[in-house]
Formats: C-alpha cells, structure tokens, sequence
C-alpha cells in the first residue's frame, strides 16, 4: 500500500530568534495555556544559539541594568507571575539580600542569569541550533493562509514548520563604522569579555582606542582601564563628553504602554519631533554616576601627573592601519582637523547596533508586504506587519518598531505588555478567547 500522507502539524506561531522578548511571549503562552483557555494556543521558537544567551560579551562584572527589575519579563503584565525576577531571587535564595541592597537595578549578569533561568522552564517550546533561512507563503487558491519557516538544524538538516502566525526576534546586529571590518584586532563592543578571554596566556596589552560615547562605551572604557593597570585607554567622542541619560520620571514615561498608543497614532512630524526630544533617554548617553567615576578618575591622573585615561573630545578615527603588532589609529579633531597618531594593541568600537530586518527571509512574502513612504515595514499597533489582504496570516515584528512604535520598540521596558498585546491580537485573530493578562 502506498504511503498515507499526514497533513503538517499547523502551529499558532513559530518565532523566529529567542531572546528576551521571544523568551517573554514564550512565557506568555506558557502561563496562557495555564489558565486553561481553549482552545489553547501552541508555539514553537526557533534560536540559532545552542542555547540561551544575551549580550554575553558585555557581561562585565560590576555592570548594572539602566532598567528597573519591575520591568522584567512578567510583571507589568502579571505581576503574579511565577516568572518574576522576584521569584527567581526567591529560587536562589537571594530575596532579602537584594531588598536590602535598595536599589532598582540589578547586576547585568544577574539578570541574564534571571533570564535563562526563565528560558530552561519553558524549555520544551524551543528549538535551539536552528537557523531560519526562509518563511514560504502557503496558498489556498490566490490567498496565502499559512506559513512555512524554514531552518537548518545544527546538523545540516532542513526543518519546515507550519504556522498561522510568524513572530520575528531576530534582536540586534552590531553596527561597525562604514569600511572597517572587525579583527583580530579591531572589534565590535557585544564581543568584549570574549576576545578578551581569547588573547594569548600572559597577554598584557599596553593601548586600547575605545570608540563611542554612549553607555557601552564608557563600560568599556571603565573595564579596560581597572583590568589592565598599565594599558593607556584612548577615549575617542564625538562630543565634548559623556553625555548623561535622562531617567526623571517624568521623561520616563516615553516608554509606557500608554506612550506606544500616542506615538503609533501620531503624524510623522509629530513621531520625528519625540524621537528627537527623547533620544536622551536611552540612546548614545551614560549613566551619571559612571560618568562622574570616569571624570575622577582622569581628574585624579592628571594630578599624579600619570594619566592613562586619555579623552578625545569631538573627535573621530580617520584611519585605522593594521599590523601583526597592533592598529595605527588616526584620531582627527573635527574642529581644527589636525589629526593624532595613536598606536594601539586593540580598537574598540562601541558604535551601537541596528535591528536585524527580517524582510530578506520573506522572500515570495515581500510583495504582500506594504512599507512606509521611507520603505520601512507599515506595522500595525498589535506590532503585526500591513499585508495585502490576500494574506491572511500574521506577521509581527518583536523589534525593528521604533519608526512606527517609539523608542522602547526594542528595549525590555516594555516586553511583558507587548507579548500580551501580540497574544491577544493572534487569540483574536484565531477567534479564541483573549485576556489582558494572557
């Protein structure tokens, strides 16, 4: 007898990527199933990492969060969850330790460790070592009802899953100078604490160029110059300075819920006018306290008369020449040109990131999609791309958002209600019943 040919096990949504806004939606279904809606909603999510990870390069040790522990995965949505930062506190028995630290703001490596503690309890939704290549339109006479994503096993293997819905993760690419690749000896930021642990036993660099004014930036600055006593470290910025965050209160609330309504709602203009007044909030600024131990620190050199902290204020690099010995860097000083020779062992740029886009794995899927007069994704509130209608299915962007959903798009501030909200939207879409809370 001939073999009987199964229909595909059809899913409500397959993610693409699993960092911590994934991880939060993975969540989300998770707890949704919990509280016993029907029909329930299934997921699968696909991470090309074979395993959990989150800027594992900058995870340097004394590097606090800029976000406030309440805005974890969870508990703006529920603050309930058994997902809490708290509760992960209350599993390794660090509760009371932490409240009587009295701060806000944990250490980075312990809110990466929160998080993949949060990722090993829902485990079973994921796929790690998987690499998406391609998402495929699935036709039902001209209108596309499903989709097929596409990925690649660590073993080589094609694996295709079926969805009604795609929900796109991809997270951040580090963003180099136009030209200048990254070394051996020239890197980005997010690879940090692991070049670093990757140099020759023994090694004891004398000069690093740090590159960028933001909070990276000056982390690494502050790293290298306590980690390697007798390096000189090269600030190079484009400004007179570091230049501090904004964290009042009331510039705080670009990033609630309530904002993300205002700003999708509002006219270009208006969206180009708050993105330029709040930028200060969260991009190419530090931290104040950082800023002042870097001043007193320079400060304290110059008076000893052995300075090792060097600040190239409104400057650029102009050139970089590598060597088997190290980097000539050219810094020129954008308001006289004059340009300074600095040799250095290693260069680190700290240049930011940009969203990865999700459109070149679309492929057939790009005609449906309808872009911005920029030629950016038209993004609906409940953050699901604007198709033709003859595409039926759903796909949304966790990232990429910030044109059409303000500055918090892409930061965690705002997971635990983003994940509701594209729950909600799929629940409905799927005719099921839907919940604030998921």
């Amino acid at each position: 007898m001939a073999p009987i040919d199964h229909p595909p096990t059809v899913h409500d949504l397959v993610g693409v990527g699993f960092g911590p806004s994934n991880l939060g939606l993975a969540i989300a279904l998770a707890e949704r199933g919990q509280k016993g809606h029907a029909p329930p909603l299934t997921g699968v999510f696909l991470e090309q990492q074979s395993a959990f990870g989150w800027h594992q390069g900058m995870l340097i040790p004394d590097a606090t969060m800029q976000v406030s522990f309440l805005k974890d995965l969870v508990t703006t949505r529920d603050p309930a969850s058994g997902f809490s930062f708290l509760s992960y506190l209350h599993h390794v028995d660090r509760l009371h330790d932490f409240i009587n630290h009295k701060t806000l703001f944990p250490l980075r490596q312990e809110f990466h460790d929160y998080l993949s503690w949060c990722a090993d309890r829902v485990a079973d939704q994921v796929r790690y070592d998987h690499r998406v290549t391609e998402v495929r339109p699935v036709y039902s006479g001209e209108r596309v009802t499903h989709l097929d994503v596409v990925a690649h096993d660590g073993s080589g293997n094609e694996v295709v899953l079926r969805a009604r819905n795609v929900v796109f993760g991809p997270g951040l690419r580090p963003r180099m100078p136009e030209g200048t690749p990254q070394s051996s000896r020239v890197w980005h930021n997010e690879h940090l604490l692991t070049n670093l642990a990757g140099l020759p036993p023994g090694a004891d660099p004398r000069s690093f160029v740090v590159v960028g004014a933001g909070q990276s930036a000056a982390e690494v600055a502050d790293h290298l110059h306590q980690r390697f006593p007798r390096a000189q470290v090269h600030a190079v910025l484009s400004r007179y300075g570091y230049s501090p965050s904004d964290d009042s209160p009331f510039a705080n609330r670009i990033f609630d819920p309530e904002a993300v309504d205002a700003f999708h709602a509002a006219p270009q203009e208006v969206k180009d006018r708050l993105m330029g007044y709040h930028r200060n909030t969260n991009y190419s600024v530090v931290d104040p306290d950082l800023i002042g131990e870097l001043y007193r620190r320079h400060y304290a050199e110059r008076v000893h008369g052995e300075v090792r902290l060097h600040l190239h204020n409104t400057s650029r690099v102009a050139g970089l020449v590598e060597s088997a010995d190290g980097v000539a860097v050219a810094v020129e000083d954008l308001i006289t040109g004059k340009q300074t020779p600095v040799p250095a062992h290693y260069v680190v740029f700290a240049t930011g990131y940009h969203p990865a886009d999700p459109r070149p794995l679309m492929g057939d899927l790009a005609r449906y999609l309808v872009d911005t007069p920029e030629g950016l994704p038209a993004v609906e509130r409940d953050y699901r791309m604007v198709t033709l209608d003859t595409l039926t299915c759903g796909l949304y962007l966790q990232g990429g958002t910030e044109h059409t959903h303000g500055v918090s798009a892409s930061l965690l501030s705002n997971i635990a209600t983003r994940v509701a909200e594209i729950i909600d939207s799929v629940a409905a879409r799927a005719g099921a019943p839907t919940d604030e809370r998921v």
